[in-house]
């Protein structure tokens, strides 16, 4: 009988399938994270509702009124005097609060927090598709909640 062959690949079978993983991996890569509309409705109105329950935390810890300032037209929100912090652009957002909150600017709207823990209340939706969700400050106890939107 004649000489047995050797089970295995050869190099050249390896190379293409590196190849074949390499150019996968490429195209997966150049699409970016998987984005879902709603997912990132739900995950901006869980921010801001951890923003303002921040800024009443710190409204009570430091005993001064605080401010939470959203400013629809730029899709940005800050607490406060600190960092001006995006939300997605993709987001249809609107708010209804107190008159005169944010200060400076006109396209900016806020809702103040009390030493007491006391706001002066207000409603911020956030809609991406067919996904809305609302953030409520309730002006009494400055509680702050999160529910679908009709």
């Amino acid at each position: 009988m004649g000489a047995s062959r050797q089970a295995g690949f050869t190099l050249i079978e390896v190379l293409v399938v590196l190849a074949v993983i390499g150019l996968a991996l490429g195209i997966v890569a150049g699409r970016g994270p998987a984005r879902s509309p709603a997912l990132e409705a739900r995950e901006a109105a869980g921010e801001v509702a951890l923003a303002l329950r921040q800024a009443r935390g710190l409204a009570i810890a430091s005993n001064r009124r605080v401010i939470f300032v959203l400013d629809v037209a730029r899709h940005a929100y800050r607490v406060d005097n600190g960092p001006v912090r995006p939300l997605p652009a993709a987001l249809d957002l609107a708010m209804t609060a107190a008159v005169g909150e944010a200060g400076e600017s006109r396209t900016a709207t806020g809702i103040g927090f009390s030493p007491d823990g006391s706001s002066s209340g207000g409603r911020i939706r956030l809609a991406a598709g067919a996904v809305r969700r609302v953030v409520a400050v309730d002006w009494l106890t400055g509680r702050v909640s999160v529910a679908d939107a009709p």
